[in-house]
Order: C-alpha cells, then structure tokens, then sequence
C-alpha cells in the first residue's frame, strides 16, 4: 500500500509496480470535509500505509476505480476497522454479502453505542447525503 487518499479510498503499489486506486468496498467514510474525515483518513493510514495488504477485487465502480475488500496483515480488512472504529458507515447501497455485511452492521452498533468516532456527533451526517449538498 503506498498511498491513502482518504478513509475509504487508497492506491496501492502492485507486484508488477502498477499504481492502482481501490475504493474500500462496501462502506462509506466521512468526506475530507465533514467531520471525523481527517481522522478517518489517518487512521486508515495508520493502519494500512506502508503495509503489504491483500487486495480482494469486489467490483469496479463508475470511475474504473477497483472496488475491494483490503485485506491487512493481522488478518483484518481495512473496510470492517474503519466501521470498528466509528470513522465509516456501512453501505448498505453496495453492501450485499450478508456474511460480510451483516458483522459489519453489528460493528457500526457497537461504535454508535459505545460511542466512536463519528457516533460522538449527535446527528452525524453519512457522506452520500453530504454530497447530495
């Protein structure tokens, strides 16, 4: 993984050293300008830069972006710590494989319960409607 553009978007750095941009499947982060999208995308730094992940292609969106599942050294993806830790949404638009889904969804309870991240907020806007302003 060389580079995070931000909590749900990274480029990774393939054996055959080809740039390639991934869209973190199955989840939505904060936007660079909505709250908690700074520390969304730090702390998908922290986890993943720097790192050999494994990439599980899922789709290509609208852009050609590839849309996957990153998998990182410790055995965790990078899309369910994000959600872990309060700093995405499960998007449940794409999210459609309940074996993944559905701990996933379980996760975001937990973060809005305890409350994480994004949760602290009172009425924490998910990034499609803040793009739609």
């Amino acid at each position: 993984m060389i580079h995070v553009a931000d909590g749900d978007t990274i480029t990774v750095l393939t054996e055959d050293k080809r740039q390639v941009r991934v869209r973190l499947w199955g989840i939505d982060a904060p936007e660079s300008g909505q709250p908690y999208g700074r520390q969304a995308t730090a702390y998908a730094r922290e986890l993943a830069a720097g790192q050999t992940v494994r990439i599980e292609e899922m789709d290509t969106d609208r852009w050609g972006r590839t849309v996957a599942l990153v998998h990182l050294p410790d055995g965790q993806t990078l899309n369910g710590a994000m959600i872990r830790a309060g700093l995405a949404w499960v998007f449940l638009r794409y999210c459609n494989r309940p074996k993944i889904c559905i701990p996933w969804a379980h996760g975001q309870e937990t973060a809005k319960e305890s409350p994480l991240g994004l949760w602290t907020e009172k009425h924490p806007t998910p990034p499609w409607e803040w793009r739609r302003k």
